[in-house]
Parts: structure tokens; sequence; C-alpha cells
């Protein structure tokens, strides 16, 4: 298993506000939750729409990956990062603590699928061929949109409005 770490730095209005809710309360940790359920399915959404945080639409699948998915005798799927097991789409984790949350894959994959790599920048197998076989370009799919700035404040500005009226 791989884990590989994109920081993600919101806007300079997330970051203000998530400061204030700090000032706020000594435990964001529910906050921290309801944020990383709600990039989880922002994340999922992104695999649905074919295309990055930023609504920047994925590079379809190559011929030649079809034709490797079909040699060893997987179903096809034409849309990219989905593959055969599915499993980059729907094992999107996330890792909240009380000042933090972290949303991503551990999939060993998931890193090269976010940011592509060119053929044999991983070396070769014990059979001479290249890894990976193919270019594989960059569908980002970790990060944060627009709306996903405005859907965090609002969901901190619940936990703030929470924690100055009290329990």
């Amino acid at each position: 298993m791989a884990i590989h770490n994109v920081e993600i730095v919101g806007s300079e209005e997330v970051l203000a506000t998530f400061q204030r809710l700090v000032d706020a309360s000594d435990n964001t940790l529910p906050a921290m939750q309801d944020i990383g359920e709600y990039l989880i399915a922002s994340t999922k959404q992104r695999f649905h729409d074919m295309q990055g945080p930023q609504g920047e639409p994925w590079a379809p699948n190559s011929e030649v990956t079809q034709d490797v998915t079909e040699e060893r005798g997987d179903r096809y799927d034409p849309r990219p990062l989905f593959g055969p097991t599915k499993r980059l789409s729907s094992e999107i984790l996330a890792f909240p603590t009380n000042h933090a949350v972290e949303v991503g894959s551990a999939l060993i994959q998931a890193a090269v699928m976010h940011y592509g790599a060119e053929q044999g920048a991983f070396g070769t197998t014990s059979r001479g061929s290249p890894i990976p076989w193919g270019d594989i370009p960059a569908r980002p799919f970790i990060g944060m949109s627009a709306e996903d700035d405005v859907q965090v404040l609002e969901i901190m500005a619940g936990y703030l409005q929470g924690a100055i009226d009290g329990p």
C-alpha cells in the first residue's frame, strides 16, 4: 500500500474561517469529519464527471489501454481512471483530526493517475518491458474546487455559529 499526500490549501477565506473556528472551539473534530465526508463525495463526483477539481476534462484512455485490458481478459471501461475493478473511483478516504482533514486514496496507483507518468518512468519488468508500458496523462482528482470552498465554508460557518452560541 502506498499513500501519497497532496497538500491542498484552501482559499484565504477558508483558512481565515478555519482559524476562527479553531479560536472558538477546542474540538473541531466534528467539523473536520463533516468536511472530510463532503470532500469524499465531491471527489467521487469528479469520477462521474471525468474532470479535475478545476473543471479540466481528463484525457481519454488510449487504444493501447483498451487493447491491454482486453488481452488480460478484463472488461474494458472507456471512462478514464475506472479500470476493471473501479477501486480508485470508490476508495477515497478521509482522515480527520482535531485541526485538519486529509482526503485521498491509499491505492498504489493513485499518485500516478493523479500526476501522470512517462513510459518507463519506474524501470522495467524482469522481461524488459517498460513500467508503465505507456505514457499516462495526468488526471487530477484530488483537490478543492471553487464550489468545494463554498461548501467547506458553509460547514465551518455552521460549527462556528454553534461554538459562538454555545450548547
